[in-house]
């Protein structure tokens, strides 16, 4: 009995990631970027293993690709992230930055190369090389994998990631060090704020200076100086 209902919570839960993932999909999204699928990958990821978070990737990409008019890129731009970001997961006996790291380079590495082929022999395109995709993959990868892993973190500390396992039937992990867990957190920030910086010049700065072209490298050193003397500072209490 209590299998049968770890199943069918657990079906619950992918119909309902499902379901928010593609009506978010469009949240930032231009070709080749889109951010909030890797907020749904590594939450899927962490909360349902690699299996079921390819799955959830797998269907809501074909989704997108029906109704949505959106290029295989949906699929590509998906699921090797989702698979590698669960696997890391557990092989890190739950550490969410390598749930993170797993989006990045199964999505914003992995997924970007493949993308080339599928993109030129299947769908046609043109004017393509092998690593056309992977700057504007990482980027989106940045963003969403950044949201998930500041939101996947303060639920950690409140004890609901753990919760969640277990009430879905999936390994349940602790999440180890908070501290560190925290500094890293403080650090991800800066890949917001480098890009945010990065869309902000470029939509309200004709022609910046090589001072304002500067700024997104200071943002990005500043949140990872934060981050590391946030560690330097608690790491006492880890």
């Amino acid at each position: 009995m209590k299998g049968q209902k770890e199943q069918l919570t657990r079906l619950t839960f992918m119909g309902m990631m499902i379901a928010i993932g593609v009506v978010i999909s469009p949240i930032l999204r231009v070709e080749g970027m889109c951010p909030m699928a890797h907020l749904i990958n590594i939450t899927c990821a962490v909360f349902l293993g690699p299996v079921h978070a390819f799955l959830c990737a797998l269907i809501i990409g074909i989704i997108r690709m029906i109704f949505m008019g959106i290029p295989p890129l949906a699929l590509t731009g998906a699921v090797f992230g989702a698979f590698l970001s669960g696997m890391l997961y557990r092989m890190s006996k739950g550490k969410l930055i390598w749930a993170f790291l797993g989006e990045v380079i199964g999505t914003g590495i992995i997924g970007a190369i493949l993308s080339y082929p599928v993109m030129t022999w299947i769908w046609g395109r043109t004017g393509l090389t092998w690593l056309f995709y992977v700057p504007s993959f990482i980027a989106g990868t940045l963003i969403g994998g950044s949201l998930a892993f500041i939101m996947l973190k303060q639920m950690q500390k409140a004890g609901l990631v753990a919760r969640f396992q277990e009430a879905l039937g999936s390994e349940v992990y602790s999440g180890g060090n908070e501290v560190l867990n925290d500094a890293i957190g403080i650090a991800v920030l800066g890949f917001i704020g480098y890009l945010v910086t990065v869309v902000l010049v470029h939509n309200f700065v004709p022609e910046p200076s090589a001072a304002v072209d500067a700024i997104k490298y200071a943002v990005l050193a500043a949140f990872l100086a934060a981050g590391a003397m946030y560690w330097m500072k608690n790491k006492e209490r880890a």
